[in-house]
């Protein structure tokens, strides 16, 4: 059942040559209004019931590890949902991604649910693509908030200017990349933004951007959407570490290293 007007979701955004200008310097930038607020409401009920469905994770937090405690994390809910299917085959939304990475069109790579539960910890330092098996860095995530999210909810912070800092990209997300890469970064003077999300807003941030978010002290879970778009002309690469292997395996199944990444589960989702 369409949830909202498909209008919405198609209508283009027009993204500025400033804009492209910080994704590229900084390689991550915070977009304002990227969908009407009533839309994102719309979409939330149906993406935390998939949550709660799919979910996994059902340990007390005090005997999760570091990593389980950062959030719930549910994958492809666009295969559980036809109403969230809508929202992550956006078009709207791929061709921001389109623009900021300077390509033709983009396809999908994989969605996530991402919810931090009140009292879950911090993220870790990390890299995303450290797990992801691609011949390029053209790729980025969308952060999309479902909720307003003020500080003290563990919005995302980023480092400008880490996509280009290389140290730490062996480092899988964990008590050790914060550690090595809170000292790394301080030492590149690479300054940290945190900003709080109103809702509508999204944030975009390529795979190399070293990325980290806080506890969520508040009552409420800070819930977020997330979709990881890649170059359509993207290739498969060789696995380098078992998380990417993993990765081939689930998110490119039937393709080799070599292969255009282009598998039943990661359409084309923007192309003029």
């Amino acid at each position: 059942m369409t949830t909202t007007s498909p209008t919405a979701l198609d209508t283009p955004y027009d993204i500025s040559p400033d804009q492209v200008a910080a994704f590229d310097r900084d390689g991550f930038v915070h977009l304002t209004g990227v969908l009407d607020p009533n839309v994102v409401r719309q979409y939330e009920p149906e993406i935390t019931d998939k949550v709660i469905e799919l979910n996994t994770m059902h340990l007390p937090m005090e005997e999760r590890s570091t990593y389980n405690k950062a959030f719930l994390q549910v994958g492809n809910l666009w295969k559980h949902s036809e109403t969230v299917r809508e929202l992550v085959f956006s078009t709207r939304l791929a061709k921001i991604a389109a623009d900021l990475l300077g390509v033709e069109g983009v396809r999908l790579y994989h969605d996530q649910a991402l919810y931090k539960e009140p009292g879950g910890g911090i993220t870790p330092w990390h890299a995303d693509q450290y797990y992801w098996p691609f011949s390029n860095d053209r790729c980025c995530t969308i952060w999309l908030p479902l909720q307003e999210t003020p500080l003290e909810m563990g919005p995302l912070s980023f480092a400008a200017g880490s996509h280009r800092f290389e140290f730490g990209r062996d480092l899988p997300i964990s008590d050790e990349s914060e550690a090595a890469l809170q000292v790394a970064l301080a030492e590149q003077d690479l300054p940290v933004v945190t900003e709080p999300f109103a809702l509508g807003d999204a944030s975009f941030h390529l795979g190399w951007t070293f990325h980290h978010a806080g506890r969520n002290v508040a009552a409420d879970p800070r819930r977020v959407m997330t979709v990881i778009y890649i170059d359509a002309d993207m290739v498969v690469a060789e696995p380098t570490n078992e998380h990417q292997a993993g990765d081939l395996t689930a998110s490119f199944p039937g393709l080799r290293p070599g292969d255009l990444a282009d598998s039943p589960l990661n359409p084309v989702l923007y192309r003029p």
